[in-house]
């Protein structure tokens, strides 16, 4: 047999003369080929798309906790203008003013702390309500800087038996950067005066539907099983939400004070409390018994050396609290206090209001700490 080669064919001399092959691609398997490589790469790319889509929207739905610290406001109030001040960079300074806040980027809120009394008629520390909301409220809002009004605290009581009065109440710090209200309660509030308070929300709610209303309240963090949570008192705020059919409510949970390094109360790593992982644990058990979803659930943690001395929470603490409220989509991630974010004078480690007694740790690192946290 002899093979010949003209252009664009080739051919084989066979017994029955030559048969002629083309060199040339078939058209119709060329196109065929093409279509499915455009099928093959049109499905990658669209599934390529999708991919980018639903990411982009879990991004977007996915919301970092409203972030801030509390503000004891009878800690700084500038005389007698009543000006809310703190501890920034280890200086007290105003907290808003001429149309600026202190706080870094990233802070989401600022929780003034505490107004006690009957609604309508509270008084932050004796100085009267009007006075201190005056002085205070535009500048926040002109500054930007959101901000929650937080009742009651440790010695403190907030009472509310009137809808007028609760309405006067959220009038008086009513702006556009008015974030909500927390009701802090403690065991000197009784069981009719938290009945009372919660019996408001329903009307508030429907009242004013952007607000927050939170309530917080002191934990467990049990790790032995029992799933030991709220003490008796949040036991009552949870009945009494459920009683008056409270929806939408935040428990924000303080995350400190633990007690004793033992399972019943929180954590335990070398005998001690561990603060992040504790927390960790309360909002577990929380969700456990109230089976309550993470949108609706904050934690507030108290920096450094705790009351409960033994329980000591650090920066790297706030690093992982904060990464953690982030992953699962808390609805607060707080802490006590902005002015205890500073070491302690001549190395001291006592509890106090104006140092977090780790004294390794400079002015301002744990609130790095956190903001580190929720990014990474």
């Amino acid at each position: 047999m002899e093979c010949s080669h003209s252009v664009g064919l080739a051919f084989w001399r066979g017994p029955l003369g030559p048969v002629f092959l083309s060199t040339q691609p078939n058209p119709l398997r060329v196109i065929t080929s093409m279509r499915n490589t455009l099928i093959s790469t049109g499905l990658v790319a669209a599934l390529a798309l999708l991919a980018s889509a639903a990411a982009a929207q879990m991004q977007a739905t996915t919301k970092l906790p409203l972030f801030g610290p509390y503000k004891h406001i009878n800690m700084g109030i500038a005389q007698p203008s009543t000006v809310v001040t703190g501890m920034v960079r280890d200086k007290p300074r105003p907290i808003a003013a001429d149309g600026k806040h202190v706080l870094p980027r990233g802070v989401s809120v600022l929780s003034l702390a505490f107004a006690s009394g009957e609604c309508g008629d509270e008084h932050w520390g004796g100085v009267p309500a009007q006075k201190l909301a005056d002085a205070n409220v535009q500048r926040l809002s002109q500054a930007a800087m959101p901000y929650i009004v937080s009742t009651g605290g440790e010695g403190g009581v907030f009472t509310c038996s009137t809808d007028a009065g609760f309405e006067k109440f959220v009038q008086r710090y009513a702006s556009p950067a008015l974030l909500g209200f927390d009701f802090d309660i403690e065991s000197t509030q009784t069981e009719e005066g938290i009945r009372d308070l919660v019996q408001r929300l329903p009307l508030a709610q429907t009242k004013h539907p952007d607000l927050r209303f939170s309530f917080t309240l002191a934990t467990f963090a049990a790790s032995d099983g029992s799933g030991a949570s709220l003490n008796a008192t949040g036991e009552k705020v949870m009945k009494a939400l459920q009683d008056f059919g409270v929806q939408g409510y935040v428990i924000n949970l303080m995350v400190m004070n633990y007690g004793p390094g033992t399972a019943a109360n929180c954590v335990v790593r070398q005998d001690r409390c561990d603060m992040a992982a504790s927390a960790e644990q309360a909002v577990k058990n929380l969700q456990t018994k109230y089976q309550l979803p993470p949108s609706q659930i904050a934690i507030t943690a108290m920096l450094g050396v705790n009351d409960v001395v033994a329980n000591v929470f650090t920066p790297q603490d706030a690093r992982h609290l904060a990464r953690y409220a982030r992953k699962q989509g808390l609805a607060g991630l707080h802490y006590w206090s902005l002015d205890r974010d500073r070491p302690c004078a001549k190395g001291a480690t006592a509890v106090s209001p104006s140092c977090s007694g780790v004294n390794t740790a400079p002015a301002d690192t744990f609130i790095r700490a956190f903001l580190h946290g929720l990014k990474s």
